[in-house]
Order: structure tokens, then C-alpha cells, then sequence
């Protein structure tokens, strides 16, 4: 251990509350905050890079972190922190006393690999909801897609209600960031069948064919999927509802477009 600090005051956990709550410092500084110790771990088995590590030896000793997978790969700087600075950087009303500092990566289309010939990728137009983003992601590790993109973003992948939403999915999938015209001339470079949810000129969802190479693509329950999407399309597709109102929540959508996918490609 290198150091401790027991003042909320201390200029190291200000600049970790800047690093939470500021996504432009996030940016300049290329980190971000992860909170929790199955959080950091599951960073750890993403091979994000682990600079810093603040723990609070009342709820979580050295030693236990130290017992996280992938921890003895790392230099990061281990500092012990007081209850009231904790308290003072915690989210949660759970207490497992461990924040940790990583490096960002550039989460952009040229990091993206895939395994096989017929990748099933899922996009997100301009998701807004920190909330949203982190449930889209749970499902997108549940159904082991090969990537999500996220078009247009409106908030920075690192934001700690992402990270807390996807309860570490964020570093278990592989994502990438563009804008729509870079994503579809991305998927259209590698053949990769567009199928975008839209009311518009739609089939039916289980109608399509998913075992191909595919990226279904979602957009926000305000807005919907803008034109540039539906142009470039294979097809548009629509889940039937039956009920007063024609759309539901985004990260919903997602799962059953997504599960249906696996649902035919478990047929191959």
C-alpha cells in the first residue's frame, strides 16, 4: 500500500469526484471511476488497464481485493481511504468499499474484430438514458452478441450510472461508437445485413432471417429510427403489440429482437 487519505477534502478525491460527475474530464483525462468490486473485476477481465485503487479497510481489506482475477498483472496504485471519504465517493447505499480509476479505451469501429463470418451485432440510435444504455448492455452480454454500436452517443460509455446500470456489462461486451453514416458504411463494408425497428413498411420480426451476418438496430421510443437508417435497411422490422400504445422501452425492444436471433441461429 502506498498511501493513505483521510480527508474528503484531499485533492486526489476531488479529482475522483470531477472524474464521476464530469464527462469532459473523463475525456481530457482518459479515466474513469468504477465502483464496486465485481465492477472492478470484470474490468480487470476486459483488460482495461487498472491505474488506481482507493479502499476503505472497514468493509474491504488489501488482502481481498488482491484477490481479484487478472489484480497481480496490474501496478496500480493501491491508497486506503477513510469511512468518511468513502461515504463521501460511494453511489451505492451497499458497502463494498473499493473505487477504482482505469484507463478509457477508444471504443471506436476500428478496434472491432468478430470471431465468425456471420456476426450478430446490435446497435442503439442516440440512446439518452444512462439507464437504458446499462439494461441494453446486460442484454447484449446475455445473448453473447459479437458487438453493440452506438450511434450518435449522448453521454460517454464511462458515466458511473452506465457502469452501475449494466452492473459491469460495459466492460464485457465489445462496443464501438460512430455516427450513423459511419456505422452503416462500417456494417455495409462487411456485408452485415441491416435490420431496423421501425413502424414504418415493416415485417414482422419473426418473419426475417437473422442467421446471416445481421445488426439489428434500435432507436430512442421518443424519436424512433430516423430516415438514413430505414434507406439503408435490409429490411424494417416491427415486434406486434396488441395493446393502446404502439412503442415500449428501447432495452425491451432490444432483448426480444436480440433473444430471437439467438432463438434461429441455435438452429444452425
Amino acid at each position: 500500500m502506498n498511501t493513505s487519505i483521510t480527508s474528503p477534502h484531499n485533492k486526489r478525491i476531488k479529482n475522483l469526484l470531477q472524474l464521476q460527475e464530469k464527462s469532459r474530464n473523463r475525456r481530457k483525462e482518459n479515466r474513469f471511476v468504477v465502483e464496486g468490486l465485481r465492477e472492478t473485476g470484470l474490468a480487470l477481465t476486459g483488460n482495461f488497464k487498472l491505474l488506481e485503487v482507493y479502499f476503505c479497510s472497514e468493509f474491504l481489506s488489501e488482502n481481498e481485493f488482491k484477490t481479484l482475477p487478472d489484480f497481480e498483472n496490474s501496478d496500480a496504485e493501491i491508497i486506503e481511504i477513510s469511512s468518511e471519504v468513502y461515504q463521501k465517493l460511494a453511489y451505492r447505499s451497499s458497502t463494498e468499499g473499493v473505487i477504482s480509476i482505469f484507463a478509457s479505451k477508444e471504443n471506436n469501429l476500428e478496434t472491432l474484430t468478430f470471431k465468425n463470418n456471420n456476426p450478430l451485432i446490435l446497435v442503439a440510435e442516440a440512446p439518452e438514458k444512462p439507464g437504458n444504455i446499462g439494461a441494453i448492455l446486460r442484454t447484449a452480454d446475455a445473448a453473447n452478441v459479437d458487438a453493440v454500436l452506438i450511434a450518435n452517443p449522448k453521454t460517454d460509455l464511462y458515466n458511473p450510472n452506465i457502469i452501475r446500470s449494466s452492473v459491469g456489462c460495459v466492460f464485457t461486451n465489445q462496443i464501438a461508437t460512430g455516427t450513423t453514416t459511419e456505422i452503416i458504411g462500417f456494417l455495409q463494408q462487411r456485408n452485415i445485413a441491416i435490420y431496423a425497428a421501425a413502424l414504418q413498411a415493416s415485417e414482422i420480426y419473426t418473419n426475417v432471417d437473422f442467421t446471416e451476418a445481421s445488426a439489428i438496430v434500435v432507436g430512442t421510443e421518443a424519436t424512433g429510427l430516423n430516415q438514413e437508417w430505414r434507406d439503408a435497411a435490409k429490411s424494417n422490422i416491427i415486434i406486434p403489440m396488441d395493446g393502446a400504445i404502439d412503442s415500449m422501452n428501447v432495452s425491451v425492444a432490444a432483448g426480444i429482437l436480440i433473444f430471437e436471433a439467438k432463438r434461429q441461429r441455435s438452429f444452425l
